[in-house]
């Protein structure tokens, strides 16, 4: 059985963070599901490109998944950090023991949502970190326990890698990376 990952998009989201999780883990033989927290099927995104969910959030939430992704951008950020759905929803997720990953400025919904632990280690973008709770390391990413952080879009494609491996293994990662031609996990 695979592993299964619920990308959760809301308007503002950060392209690049989104599209490029949802495709690693695809390629790696992770079954994603989008989901729209405002029902849509049509999401809008930071820069303009209007993604199509595969369900809403209302929906999509309902299910299990090994890991839940939460990509960045203020806009999308702060429309994140509006749901209380999705507060409880990775409430629930951390208590399952089930992964948690943000990249980012949505390491920012993980603390409103009160699912991080204390001493727990994040990374996000360097001016998010003002409005943590603890010091942000800054690297790329950050995998301490059940969370794993992304700092910025230019994380992203080692961000997805790492959860890839989360969720599958080291071996599986490194393919996907080999035949994406990156060198992100050397």
């Amino acid at each position: 059985m695979s592993a299964k990952a619920l990308v959760v998009l809301a308007d503002g989201f950060e392209d690049v963070e989104a599209v490029t999780a949802i495709d690693v883990l695809r390629r790696g033989g992770v079954e994603v599901v989008t989901a729209a927290l405002a029902g849509g099927p049509e999401v809008r995104s930071a820069h303009g490109v209007t993604m199509l969910a595969d369900a809403p959030f209302s929906e999509a939430e309902k299910d299990d998944f090994d890991a839940i992704i939460l990509p960045g951008g203020g806009e999308g950020t702060d429309n994140l950090k509006a749901s209380t759905a999705l507060a409880e929803r990775l409430r629930r997720q951390k208590e399952e023991g089930r992964l948690l990953c943000a990249i980012c400025a949505a390491p920012l919904v993980l603390v409103e949502a009160g699912v991080l632990e204390e001493g727990q280690h994040v990374t996000c973008y360097p001016t998010c970190s003002l409005d943590l709770d603890r010091p942000c390391a800054g690297v790329p990413v950050v995998a301490d326990g059940n969370v794993i952080t992304g700092q910025a879009p230019g994380a992203s494609m080692l961000f997805a890698l790492v959860v890839l491996s989360a969720l599958t293994d080291e071996k599986t990662a490194a393919k996907v990376a080999r035949g994406m031609v990156t060198d992100v996990l050397d």
